[in-house]
């Protein structure tokens, strides 16, 4: 969940698990979909604090399972909570496996990592004859969250300046999520099976902006790593200022946050 070049590798799990309802369902439903019965050997890539680890452990209790992240923070929590899984750090980018697997699951992670026309090609191509590679990734670039994040950054400093440096700038305009198409193409030649599907929730949260403390576990972070002191701050009022205007708290007192996600779940031939 916490992998990636852009993202870095400071990763907060207390912050991160403020709405981990939220965070695990789409994990599940990744999880659901894979129609492995009996697989032998499954990484998890980028695993996080490790609860959907534990979740794939406990359904499949004969297999090898092993947790990769490149956030030691992260898998000092995961391992704090269970010593039977192996937990590895490791950037994705260029991670091997010493065996070919038959699941690797990775969720919430893929979209960190760029040149995705190479990386999943080459993850699908790692897995032993009918092992399955599932993946979900957030499709967060067009949301207002994100729009604003990157209106922020270009014109949020004194008289209407960037805030940053200009590499944190282009790496938020980039977009590291393609059409599910894309993914289609990619994958359909050498599949024996093919599932693409997109969901979006409409989470329901809690707080005085929930919306930024979602944030600031996940896609805020490439930001609240590569600013400091004055910039930081000046970032943070106007951006704190525009979500609240952005998603208002409803009457009842909840904050409606939609939120889309892409999952893939390919079985090699």
């Amino acid at each position: 969940m916490h992998q990636g070049r852009m993202a870095g590798s400071t990763w907060d799990p207390a912050r991160y698990g403020i709405f981990s309802d939220h965070r695990l369902r789409p994990a599940l439903e990744l999880l659901g979909r894979v129609p492995l019965s009996d697989p032998r050997l499954i990484y998890d890539l980028g695993c996080g604090p490790g609860e959907i680890t534990r979740i794939i452990a406990h359904r499949w209790p004969d297999a090898e399972v092993i947790g990769v992240d490149n956030s030691p923070q992260m898998l000092a929590t995961a391992s704090a909570r269970s010593d039977e899984i192996a937990w590895i750090e490791a950037d994705v980018a260029g991670w091997k496996p010493a065996a070919a697997p038959d699941l690797i699951y990775s969720n919430a992670t893929l979209q960190w990592l760029d040149d995705h026309d190479a990386l999943i090609p080459r993850l699908f191509g790692l897995l032993a004859p009918g092992g399955c590679l599932a993946v979900q990734m957030p499709q967060s670039w067009p949301l207002p969250s994100h729009r604003l994040m990157r209106e922020t950054l270009a014109q949020g400093g004194a008289g209407g300046a960037p805030i940053g440096p200009v590499e944190l700038r282009r790496a938020l305009d980039h977009v590291w999520v393609a059409e599910a198409s894309h993914y289609f193409d990619l994958l359909s030649p050498s599949s024996q099976s093919l599932d693409i599907w997109e969901t979006e929730y409409l989470q329901m949260l809690e707080g005085e902006n929930p919306v930024l403390d979602w944030v600031s576990g996940t896609g805020l972070r490439p930001v609240l790593n590569g600013l400091d002191g004055e910039d930081r701050d000046r970032f943070l009022q106007r951006y704190t200022a525009s979500l609240l205007d952005a998603y208002p708290r409803r009457p009842n007192g909840q904050t409606l946050y939609p939120f889309r996600r892409l999952f893939i779940v390919a079985v090699k031939g």
